[in-house]
């Protein structure tokens, strides 16, 4: 069970979280999502039901709620959120930082989900190999170079993948290096974010698609 607790700090942001968007997840369990709505306070919702008239919640579990929203499914974690924008709106996703100080994302790569460092020190998107193949990428047909890591040089291979996708945000053909070794996790790095513009709110930082 993943449920956090609303203290003041998370009234906060969700009170931040609906200037920018309209529905925020500040809660996550199985089968049920606490959600904010256009600055409200927190609810909680069972799969299956109508958070309004054009967004229901279809699937939650500890790390994601699933969101249809006019028709199209959207994937976000805790302190991801969603907008009910006008068609034509620039796609966009704001998360929020972590105790750690990281912004950490709940992405979908090539349909699979996936949980990802922001990283804009990272030139491509890089995945540890035992994470390429549970996402299905053929990682050893990419170009094969070396990388630096804190053990050494260590083989990495060059892939494209198919799609990456953060919240409302899709991108095709996204470079990545798959690492076999010297790398614990997922890092969302430049490849996807060069695509983006990125600003900084405090302790939100808010990615809305370029191109």
């Amino acid at each position: 069970m993943r449920l956090l607790a609303l203290t003041p700090s998370l009234l906060l942001f969700a009170a931040l979280a609906a200037q920018a968007s309209d529905i925020g997840v500040v809660g996550l369990f199985p089968g049920k999502a606490v959600l904010v709505i256009d600055g409200s306070a927190p609810k909680t919702f069972s799969v299956g039901s109508k958070v309004t008239d054009d967004v229901k919640l279809v699937e939650a579990n500890g790390s994601s709620a699933t969101l249809e929203v006019k028709g199209k499914r959207q994937v976000i974690g805790i302190g991801d959120y969603v907008s009910r924008s006008a068609p034509g709106a620039a796609s966009s996703v704001t998360l929020k930082v972590n105790p750690q100080g990281h912004f950490v994302a709940q992405a979908q790569i090539n349909g699979s989900m996936v949980t990802m460092l922001v990283d804009t020190g990272a030139t491509m998107i890089a995945l540890p190999a035992s994470e390429a193949s549970r996402l299905g990428v053929d990682y050893k047909k990419g170009q094969m170079t070396m990388v630096s890591t804190a053990n050494g040089a260590a083989p990495a291979y060059r892939v494209k993948l198919n799609t990456v996708k953060l919240g409302d945000i899709e991108m095709n053909q996204v470079d990545a290096l798959v690492q076999e070794g010297g790398l614990p996790f997922a890092l969302l790095g430049m490849s996807f974010l060069n695509r983006t513009e990125m600003r900084r709110e405090g302790e939100m930082m808010v990615l809305t698609k370029r191109f």
